[in-house]
């Protein structure tokens, strides 16, 4: 361990950025070590990557976005990391990001801190993290830190202290949605989740195109967050997400949300599990 803050890049065919995101972390003014757990890319960036002296993990499948980043937290908690930050393979940090980041923390009980996302281009905030956050920047305007219920885990710090109790991500997602239950159940152990406005990153991610099925595959998983968060009354929230299911439907003339639903209720058991688990510390890492 050369520094107190381990830097996680979930790879998968990244090839495009990787020269720019791992760079941007080598030139940091606070060091931070790298490790990259790849999920099964053949275009050479695995090869590039162990060239350039980066630590790869390759899994043998596939494991997703929440399941790839377990691996790297177990190395953090293992070796004593004070930090962790979780960098998209699409995106890359400025010079000063991991020390802003670090010293907000100190401003009160923090667990996540993002910096400000902009696009690539630098100057504007990142669609979907304007969408989610700019009001609550705007709302705690002069403060060190802007409390958010949410921020996309493109940029993530997370202390030790909250990645010991609130543990990995939940084997429930394997892609969309593992970071909404992350802060959930960050909030659930008293954690709160912030963005420090003086912090900026990019997140380069104007080419990736949302099609109508995704956007309406969000609307139907958020049915899995909702169930699986742990501070609401469950019981009510399983009769209500069929209903919200039907609902959305109606309105947006489409047959994916009731096909969504019989799914979802075989997954209620499987759910209800997994949601015991995650009230527990250390909850998918112990």
């Amino acid at each position: 361990m050369n520094s107190e803050i381990l830097v996680i890049i979930v790879t998968f065919n990244g090839m495009q950025w990787l020269e720019r995101c791992i760079g941007s972390v080598r030139a940091s003014e606070v060091p931070a070590d790298i490790i990259a757990i790849d999920n099964g890319s053949t275009d050479g960036s695995v090869e590039w990557m162990r060239a350039h002296g980066v630590d790869v993990v390759c899994n043998s499948t596939n494991m997703g976005f929440g399941g790839a980043n377990n691996i790297g937290f177990k190395k953090a908690l293992e070796e004593g990391y004070s930090y962790v930050y979780l960098l998209n393979q699409d995106a890359w940090v400025m010079p000063d990001t991991f020390g802003k980041l670090i010293y907000a923390f100190d401003s009160g009980p923090y667990g996540i801190l993002s910096p400000v996302q902009n696009d690539a281009g630098g100057k504007k905030m990142d669609r979907q993290f304007a969408k989610r956050c700019r009001r609550f920047i705007r709302r705690h305007k002069g403060e060190q830190v802007a409390e958010v219920p949410f921020v996309m885990a493109a940029h993530w710090m997370i202390s030790r202290g909250c990645l010991m109790k609130v543990g990995g991500f939940s084997p429930a997602f394997r892609h969309y949605g593992e970071d909404d239950n992350y802060i959930d159940r960050a909030h659930w152990f008293g954690w709160r989740c912030g963005v420090v406005p003086a912090a900026v990153a990019i997140h380069d991610r104007a080419r990736r195109k949302s099609s109508p099925e995704a956007r309406m595959f969000l609307k139907c998983n958020a049915s899995v967050i909702h169930v699986s968060k742990p501070a609401w009354g469950v019981l009510l929230r399983m009769l209500w997400e069929p209903l919200r299911l039907v609902a959305i439907g109606c309105l947006h003339l489409s047959g994916a949300p009731f096909r969504y639903i019989g799914p979802l209720v075989k997954r209620y058991p499987e759910l209800l599990r997994y949601r015991r688990r995650s009230r527990k510390p250390g909850a998918f890492l112990l």
